[in-house]
């Protein structure tokens, strides 16, 4: 589900928080809620790296993510969503 928050900010959500969206000047930062407890194998993340909780990923102008590990960071934000809700 998809919601706008926080003066505007949007968010996509799955048993709670996935990932939001900020347009900055240079970059469209997309701020993963649990960033920090899922897997990146293709090192996706490049932003917010020192916190314990979020991770981010920065996108420039050209710049074109890789759609599969995208897919798969954000089926895995919303599985982990899932998981803490069981508990």
């Amino acid at each position: 589900m998809e919601a706008w928050k926080w003066r505007g900010v949007p968010v996509w959500e799955l048993g709670g928080i996935i990932c939001t969206g900020e347009s900055y000047r240079s970059v469209v930062k997309l701020t993963f809620a649990k960033g920090a407890s899922l897997p990146d194998p293709s090192g996706l993340f490049n932003a917010s790296l020192e916190g314990k909780t979020r991770r981010a990923i920065d996108i420039r102008e050209g710049e074109v993510p890789n759609e599969k590990a995208f897919k798969a960071l954000v089926r895995a934000a919303a599985a982990l969503n899932h998981s803490k809700k069981r508990k």
